[in-house]
Formats: structure tokens, sequence, C-alpha cells
């Protein structure tokens, strides 16, 4: 999401003057918005391709945007157009741009199919010359993430509807956790059925081009994103094949079109030149694809319900729930032996109905349920709070065991800020993963492990006795705060106080102090040892035979191995002759007032 407080501020000030200047239909100025962006990217672009001309010091050749080899028109180019005078602007975007915009992809793709209906909706030229002064402001090229869907996320949230319909992003870092799992070639069909911005698709695309980029050429900023990816190492036919209309393919059931403008716009600036991105309900009598895809990534929209009437016939007709809908989608629409990642809610791991427990079922006795990551509840916040995983299958393979991952951290707070923190999983996620059959690498993850609880033990049992301690102490320190200490009661002699009161040894603040010192000291020797022992333990491995003897429940909690710290509780013995301590302290001091009400008397 977008975490840049300066960014932020800019795009509310953006999305107030789209406001006042008449855009009153939020959709409206998200898709205003997106047009603009869209062309100064484009322009961002050209001027990148120069640059990195000039520092090999070989001619600028303009971008080439479709097969046909139109170049982006010297009309087209925001450096250009933003210098007019703003009457002059705003003629020139609706009578000159708008209309060419569907030029610069073939006429097969979703980009050119779905801008031909793009209209400008800016009519005061003062906000034309405002949003353009903003977005160059904003200087969206030299940020280092993809911009685009963050703002695009960021705007939709100020959307009433929002947490309503289901149209946020799914967070970029789990995307690419999802990609860099399933690991697409560069020869694989690849789909999204439900795409939203595109942001899968997108990914993918950069994941194939890092992995077949020359290593000195790549370079990564500071979040670990990678730059100049050009392919170099991609063979003829891999090139080709990645500029048929079969390589990526998404679908949006965006009735308004925003969705499949943005998301086409988001593939052409990425590099794929004829996008293929269009409006349909996947679910619906109309989505016919049946072994088309070799590579499906997806987050399907998970609220409410489908109509019921219109669904498939190839898909089961016992349940409405979208998300389980799409899973048997997803298995129709994978080729034999093609590879899934989705996210899905929690309650597809454990639900008992009849539909939730076929659909597990079908996807370990029918395929290959390759892994299962559980992820903590606040990844998708502030949008929703939902519990959610990541299925990870291959159809018509066949499962033995499943690898599981129970995520606790993906970098940032569970709460709605989602700011940055160092806790992060999803690299430990990945390197599990990827040597998930490494019997040496899973070896000596397990030494590791019986190596901390050895270290951790001995910690642990001070740690008990302490509280014990402190227990004790601070009981003495109530019942008899200034008497002379004697051994716990029940333990050693005792003798009386002035008033009569039995105190142990070792009692007093100064050894309270120590103790909790101690108690406090032993934590921080806890703490690290322990949070690597727990890291450790997120990754395990389940029979098929232990999910199918509960009903084929997914839930890493229920198969997760976690030993509990032992509690302390102090012995009943000890307990019950304190309250008799405590009553006796009662009555003194009764008798005590007594007396005094006596001499008063």
């Amino acid at each position: 999401m977008l975490t840049d407080p300066k960014l932020r501020s800019q795009v509310d000030a953006l999305w107030d003057k789209f406001w006042t200047g008449g855009l009153a239909n939020p959709l409206d100025a998200i898709e205003q918005f997106s047009y603009l962006l869209f062309l100064k990217r484009l322009d961002d672009r050209e001027n990148a391709a120069e640059r990195q001309a000039k520092r090999k010091g070989t001619p600028y050749q303009p971008k080439a945007w479709t097969e046909q080899g139109r170049s982006l028109p010297p009309e087209m180019r925001w450096s250009v157009w933003k210098q007019m005078k703003a009457d002059e602007m705003l003629k020139h975007l609706k009578a000159v741009i708008f209309p060419k915009l569907a030029t610069l992809s073939d006429g097969d793709s979703s980009f050119s199919q779905y801008m031909k209906g793009a209209e400008c909706k800016i009519n005061k030229p003062s906000l034309l010359v405002e949003a353009v002064n903003l977005i160059d402001e904003m200087r969206i090229s030299e940020q280092n993430q993809d911009v685009q869907g963050d703002l695009y996320e960021y705007l939709l949230a100020k959307l009433s509807v929002a947490g309503r319909n289901g149209q946020f992003r799914t967070p970029r870092h789990i995307i690419r956790m999802m990609v860099q799992m399933l690991d697409p070639k560069p020869r694989e069909r690849i789909g999204d059925l439900a795409a939203g911005t595109g942001g899968f698709l997108v990914n993918a695309h950069q994941y194939i081009l890092e992995k077949h980029t020359s290593p000195e050429i790549l370079q990564y900023d500071s979040e670990g994103l990678p730059h100049f990816l050009i392919g170099d190492q991609l063979t003829g036919p891999e090139r080709a094949f990645m500029k048929s209309p079969k390589y990526l393919r998404g679908y949006d059931n965006d009735s308004g079109m925003t969705m499949l403008r943005i998301g086409s716009m988001n593939l052409m600036l990425h590099g794929i030149e004829s996008p293929q991105f269009f409006y349909m309900d996947t679910l619906s009598k109309s989505f016919n694809e049946t072994r088309e895809y070799d590579v499906i990534l997806m987050n399907p929209p998970f609220k409410g319900a489908v109509d019921k009437g219109d669904v498939h016939p190839d898909l089961p007709g016992d349940t409405t729930k979208s998300e389980l809908l799409f899973l048997h989608l997803i298995l129709r629409a994978l080729e034999m032996g093609g590879r899934a990642a989705v996210i899905v809610p929690d309650g597809v791991l454990f639900g008992s109905s009849r539909a939730h427990i076929e659909i597990r079922r079908k996807l370990i006795e029918e395929n290959r349920l390759d892994g299962v990551v559980s992820m903590p509840s606040g990844v998708f916040k502030p949008y929703a709070g939902v519990s959610t995983a990541v299925l990870l299958f291959t159809r018509g393979a066949q499962t033995e065991r499943i690898w599981f991952y129970d995520m606790a951290h993906d970098g940032f707070s569970l709460d709605d800020k989602r700011v940055k923190v160092e806790e992060n999983d999803i690299p430990d996620v990945l390197r599990c993963w990827e040597n998930r059959f490494d019997r040496k690498f899973l070896e000596s993850r397990e030494q590791r492990i019986v190596e901390l609880r050895k270290e951790l033990a001995p910690l642990k049992e001070e740690r008990l006795k302490l509280q014990a301690e402190i227990n004790r102490l601070m009981f003495e320190a109530v019942v008899s705060p200034s008497s002379p200490a004697l051994p716990p009661a029940g333990e050693g002699s005792s003798t009386t106080s002035p008033h009569g009161r039995g105190r142990p040894e070792g009692s007093g603040e100064g050894a309270l102090s120590a103790a909790q010192a101690r108690l406090s000291e032993l934590e921080s020797q806890i703490s690290a040892p322990q949070s690597e022992l727990d890291r450790l333990t997120r990754q395990f491995w389940v029979t098929k035979e232990q999910v199918r003897a509960n009903k084929y429940d997914l839930s890493a909690s229920r198969y997760r191995q976690v030993e509990a710290d032992a509690a302390y509780h102090e012995k009943p013995a000890v307990t019950l002759e304190r309250l008799a301590r405590l009553e006796r302290v009662m009555l003194e001091e009764i008798e005590e007032l007594r007396k005094m009400m006596k001499d008063e008397g």
C-alpha cells in the first residue's frame, strides 16, 4: 500500500482538486487520475530509454509500442503538451491525445478495445494544470515501487464501498512471494481469472524477465526490486511466445470498465504491448476456457455469493460461495500438470460444509496439494481483517504429503497503519519452499531446533523459579512490609514480629528488586533463541493420511507442533497456608482496632 506520507498528502491534494473541480463521482476521479498517470509514465519510459541509450553510447530508438512499429508520437509526450497554455492544453488532451490512446496497441488487445471509449472528463483548464503540476511533483518515476497500483489502492480506500465490494489490491510483497514460489517460465501460459489491476500478471512477467536478464545488467533498489529487466537471455522462440496473445491473460467483471482500463494500462506500462485483459465473469456460463493455462495466480473475491442461476454448469451446484467456485474453476482452466497459487480465506481450510470438504478432498485426492502458507490476519488491513492462506497445487498430480508454513509476520505491522517492521517471515518462506526436498537443509534445521531447545531449557527452568520467588516476595511485602525476614511458611522456622506475624528470610524490597531485575535479564536472554525457535518450527510436513483423518482440514494450527512453555502456578498447599496467614493478619488488625476503640472510650 501507499506508505510514503508525502506522496499520500499529494494524492489527497489532487483528490480534493478533482472533487472541487466537478468530478463528484469518485470512480471518475480515479479513472481520470489513472489516464494522467499513464501519460506521465509513458513519457517517463521514453526518457529512461533515452538515458539508457546515452549510457551505452548507442543511438536512441523511440519505443515501438506495437508490432506494427508505431512509436509514441511527440504530441502525446507529457513533456511536450504540458508546456501549452491551459486552454490549449485541455483542448489538445481532448482532441488529440485521447483519440490516439487506443492506437498505442494493436486492435486485438484489451487496451485498444477499452481505450476507444476513454473520455477526458476534466472540463476546467485550471483543474488540468493543477493536476499536471501535482503529478509532476510526485516524481513517480523516482519511486522504487509499483506506484500506479499503490495509488489506485489508496484512492479506492476513499470510497465508502471500498471494504464492501472487494476491489482492493493484493499487497505487492505477497504477490511477489506467490510468483517466486510458483516460478513461471518463459513459454508458459499465465492467467488470472479475477485480475483487478493486473498485479499478478505484471509481476509474473517481471519475474521471467529478471530470471533471463544478465546479472551484470540487473540493478536492485533498497526494497530489493529489480530494474533494467531487458530479458537479454531469452531465446527467439521464447520472445515470440511472450508477445503472443496466449502468454498473459486476465479477466475482470468490472462492468464500468475502470478496472479493465487501469489493468490494461498497467500491463502496457510494464512492456506487454498487446494486453489480453478483458471483461468476463469467469464463473458464469459465458466462460468456457478449459486446460488453457500452465500457471494461474489469483486472489479471487471471497465476499458474498454469486448468482446461482448464472454459474457455469461445469461448476458445483451445491454452493454459491465464490471462494469455493473459483477453486473448481481454476482446476478446470489448468492444463494437466499446470500449477496454481491462490489466496483463500481461512474458512476454506477448515469449513465443515459438504462443499468445503469436497473441494479440499478434490485438491488432495485428485490433484497434488503442494503447499499451504497460512498468513496473519492483518495482511489485508485496513480493508479487511480476515485471516487468509495461500494454496499451491498442481492439477492431476498425486498428493503424498503437504508442505505447510505458518507465517506470523510479513514485514509490516498488522494494524490499519501497515508500517514497515523488522519481523518478516517471507524470506524464510521462500528459502524453505525452495529447499523443501533438500534433506541436508531439513536436517540442519532440525539439528538447530534441538540445540535451541537445549539452550533454552535451563533458562526457562530458572525463570519458573524466579517467578515463584517473586510471587513469594510480593506476598511477604504485603503481609509484613516492615518486619525482619524468615524462611517461607511451611519451609523452615519462623519467628514472630512485634505484632506476632511470622515472616520468611530473603524478603524485603532489595530482594524483590534483585529478583525482578534478574527475571528481566532472563527474558532478554530467552527472547532471541525463542524467536529463532519459533521461526524454525513454522515449516513442517503433514501426510495425506493425517489430513484425510481430519476431514481434510488444512489449518496449520491443527498440525503444527508447538511446545508451550510451562507456566508458573503456586502449589495448592502453599496457597492455602498463605490464605490462612492472611486471615490471621486480618484478625490481628481487627483486634488492634478494638483495643484502640476501647482506649478512646
